[in-house]
């Protein structure tokens, strides 16, 4: 397993490009090509780019919020539920 921090220069990418590189490991992965010490190499730097990719997703989530109507008529904003 990788080590559990995620380096600063996955860390600095956006959630676009981290995404790109990780669906680029995943096609080389699938291809098989490459030795078995690069393949190990990629998967690390996959699990590193996935965590990043989920932390930028949850990130955004909790900065969405949702629009309602009160009773009285009123807009109010709330926590858009994830469910």
């Amino acid at each position: 397993m990788p080590n559990d921090k995620i380096p600063a220069e996955i860390s600095k990418l956006t959630f676009e490009d981290a995404l790109q590189q990780l669906e680029e490991i995943v096609r080389g992965l699938e291809s098989g090509s490459g030795d078995l010490d690069n393949a190990i190499e990629a998967y690390a730097r996959g699990v590193h780019l996935k965590r990043h990719c989920e932390t930028r997703l949850k990130d955004a989530q909790a900065k969405i919020d949702k629009i309602v109507l009160k009773a009285d008529g009123e807009a109010a904003v709330e926590p858009l539920d994830a469910d």
